[in-house]
């Protein structure tokens, strides 16, 4: 078994090496093992989206969800876990109407928090009184969450926190999320405590398919899950979760990235800044096309119900993902993940080339790109998903005909966005033109790393990087983007990327550039890019601070 987990941790670092942001807060791969089975890791693979639904008793007060416990007078911890229980009533909470709207919106599967780190339980629990059932509501609202979601036709998955703050409130332990101090006696009581937890969940509801687990202790989670579920896939706690943000490059393991809708987990009421749809549909295209899956994140509000704004986004999506589905469901990465302003997936013989920048594209508008990744063979065939390529709405003449020819410079696509979704004909999402029978231009990718940022003196800054594998891969020149860095939450809404000289790549893969006038105490994200064959593969982001 430690063999095992040793070679399991070697791939996967191996493979992760040069995809990883250096600012991401995540909870790390499990120090232990790994018993997902390879079918249930292929499953997710194969998944393009799920949807999270983080709630608590704290959803009351429009608040964050159990970390304000934390640091919290007397005054508030006693109220919180006394008083809230008594007025949290969540009777309109929908799950078949929610389970429906996921599953139009692409989701196969739904995570609900089953106890977040405050320790309310939303099952029928024989361990702790902080349950739903002692509220107004009581009942037992996560069978009603199981049922409704089978029913749906998707997977059913769990949310789990063993950092328990009721649990610490209730052994006269100081609520923290680090430093927790418990004897040998009531660390064993703790573990206990889980333990029972978790074997209510594993065989009070049936099937569980995933398990996200969220805190530690968490191996006792893990083994109590695995035994009583051997066919549960755990996230995190066993596979990578980058929290809020995306890898910078693509991940040939299995990978998750849960990120919000707005900038909070649990509905917040005030303060709170949504992405767009559009900006929710691209985070689950930028997924895709790194091998990975979104799962993405709502709040029902403390009445159970799913706030508008949710609501309509999830609505925004479901009209995507019933036009675009081929291109998200059950797909690999391309030999790259993408050219400019379009990202690649793919299935089998198939090429799917995501336009993302189309929301100026107007409807009856032919528009030409050209592919230098892909080449056409004998067999290519191109169409754009959801058109049939013959008819236009009150154009009854208009040539609307997909075409595409192999030139010295790449392969030239034309199509036209023929498909009338909004009334206002401003649909402003992604286009998808699927390729069939295309060939990539060459097999191998360049493993770009971004390097570090060393100061050469007089407001000079050298930026590093290097050719991971510059034995195989022709490339001739580098250069770096750049930009000043916002934070996890707010990479949306950063300014564009400004990009340095082209640089020489040594024989030895290495690269590096000189930069002047970067701000002090400002920090700055920044990632490495090559050029291999006319096509920019890039590196992972990293972040910099210009002290």
């Amino acid at each position: 078994m430690k063999y095992s987990y040793l070679l399991f941790c070697l791939l996967f670092t191996g493979n992760i090496a040069v995809a990883q942001r250096n600012d991401v807060v995540e909870d790390e791969v499990s120090s232990n093992y790994n018993l997902n089975k390879p079918a249930r890791e292929e499953w997710l693979r194969n998944t393009g989206a799920g949807l999270f639904i983080h709630f608590n008793v704290d959803a009351q007060l429009g608040i964050v969800i159990s970390h304000a416990l934390v640091g919290a007078s007397d005054d508030f911890v006693n109220r919180y876990f006394n008083d809230l229980p008594k007025t949290f009533n969540p009777s309109s909470f929908n799950p078949k109407e929610i389970a429906e709207l996921a599953r139009l919106a692409g989701m196969k599967y739904i995570c609900f928090t089953t106890k977040h780190h405050a320790g309310f339980c939303f099952w029928d629990t024989k361990t702790t009184d902080f349950n739903i059932t002692k509220t107004p509501y009581k009942k037992d609202l996560l069978k009603e969450f199981v049922e409704a979601t089978r029913a749906a036709g998707l997977d059913v998955g769990f949310y789990f926190s063993p950092e328990d703050f009721r649990f610490l409130y209730d052994h006269k332990i100081p609520i923290s999320r680090s430093n927790v101090r418990m004897d040998e006696g009531t660390r064993m009581a703790y573990d206990d405590y889980n333990r029972k937890q978790v074997e209510e969940l594993m065989t009070k509801y049936g099937k569980v398919d995933v398990l996200f687990i969220d805190g530690d202790p968490k191996e006792v989670v893990k083994e109590t899950s695995w035994r009583l579920q051997p066919d549960i896939l755990i996230t995190r706690g066993a596979i990578k979760t980058p929290e809020q943000t995306l890898p910078g490059t693509k991940i040939t393991q299995p990978w998750l990235s849960p990120i919000t809708m707005g900038t909070a987990w649990q509905f917040q009421p005030t303060n709170d800044r949504y992405k767009s749809g559009s900006q929710l549909i691209d985070l689950l295209i930028e997924a895709r096309a790194k091998g990975g899956s979104l799962l993405l994140n709502v709040g029902p509000k403390a009445n159970g119900a799913l706030p508008e704004e949710q609501e309509n986004r999830l609505r925004e999506m479901a009209g995507w993902y019933f036009i675009n589905h081929e291109a998200m469901d059950d797909v690999r990465s391309w030999v790259v993940s993408k050219e400019g302003n379009i990202w690649f997936t793919r299935k089998d013989n198939i090429l799917f080339a995501i336009v993302m920048d189309a929301g100026n594209w107007k409807e009856g508008e032919r528009r030409t790109f050209t592919l230098r990744s892909a080449k056409s063979t004998a067999d290519t065939k191109i169409s754009v998903l959801g058109q049939n390529s013959q008819i236009m709405e009150y154009k009854p003449d208009l040539d609307v005909s997909s075409r595409f020819r192999q030139t010295d410079n790449g392969l030239e696509l034309s199509v036209l966005k023929a498909q009338r979704i909004y009334d206002d004909h401003r649909w402003p999402n992604p286009v998808v033109i699927k390729l069939e029978n295309v060939n990539p231009v060459f097999k191998e990718a360049a493993m770009v790393q971004t390097g570090d940022v060393q100061p050469a003196g007089q407001g000079v800054v050298l930026m590093k990087g290097r050719l991971l594998n510059y034995r195989t891969v022709k490339a001739a020149r580098a250069r770096f983007y750049y930009r000043p860095y916002l934070g996890q939450v707010e990479t949306l809404y950063a300014e564009a990327w400004k990009e340095t000289i082209w640089t020489p790549v040594k024989k030895e893969g290495s690269f590096d550039v000189q930069i002047k006038g970067l701000k002090k105490g400002v920090s700055y994200e920044y990632k490495a890019i090559v050029e291999q064959q006319q096509v920019l593969v890039e590196g992972e982001n990293k972040v910099w601070s210009n002290k």
